[in-house]
């Protein structure tokens, strides 16, 4: 266990390339970027079946009288 725990130490030290900060600020602007258009097109395809569906309600909802 200890000779993992040494090796796995060794292996982020000397062989993990690590990004640098500007890098990882970019990479972060793309991801939260990324994340808001994905939202933006979750809640449009909501408010959209959302829509669909009270339509079909509206119109089915007069059958059943």
């Amino acid at each position: 266990m200890f000779n993992y725990v040494k090796e796995s130490y060794n292996e982020l030290v000397n062989k993990v390339t690590w990004p640098t900060f500007p890098q990882l600020q970019s990479s972060t602007i793309v991801v939260m970027v990324a994340s808001v258009i994905f939202a933006i097109v979750v809640l449009a395809m909501d408010l959209s079946f959302e829509n669909l569906m009270a339509l079909i309600y509206k119109v089915l909802g007069g059958f059943g009288r």
